[in-house]
């Protein structure tokens, strides 16, 4: 009779063994399609930004492109103007940032006078006078007449 209690609980036992271990199973399972989700997750995310960056690529092509079909555009049309009118174009620019520069200093030496004559120290004044702002001035059209310059002919 023992043997029998034992036959029957070690057979239940058996039974339910198969149960637990598919609940065991579906919880890794589980914890694995979690992980993999995460995974297409992070995948998706990245190959966003990737498309992101193509479409910006893409844009700034376009962009130089544009400026590009612009500059010939504006060549064309001043070839077809004649010599004079060519002329008159090629020193739009030059005489747009020779009268900037001018007025420019003007200023500085308008502002610089007027220290002066409050009895203000004349290196003192030079030195506080030419600030970061100014040095962007500068740096902008140093840049546009020779870095841009070179960077246009290179193209």
């Amino acid at each position: 009779m023992f043997e029998t209690l034992l036959g029957g609980v070690f057979g239940g036992i058996l039974r339910l063994a198969p149960e637990v271990f598919k609940i065991f199973d579906k919880k890794n399972e589980r914890a694995h399609e979690l992980r993999m989700v995460q995974a297409e997750m992070e995948f998706a995310k990245i190959r966003g930004e990737i498309a992101m960056r193509q479409v910006e690529a893409a844009m700034t092509m376009a962009e130089v492109d544009a400026i590009g079909e612009a500059f010939k555009e504006q060549s064309q049309t001043a070839k077809n103007a004649g010599k004079f009118v060519s002329a008159i174009s090629a020193l739009v620019r030059p005489t747009v940032t020779y009268a900037f520069l001018a007025l420019y200093a003007a200023v500085k030496i308008a502002a610089f006078m007027i220290a002066i004559d409050q009895n203000g120290d004349w290196k003192e004044v030079l030195i506080q006078m030419w600030g970061s702002d100014d040095l962007a001035v500068f740096n902008m059209v140093i840049s546009f007449w020779f870095v841009g310059r070179v960077y246009e002919r290179s193209k």
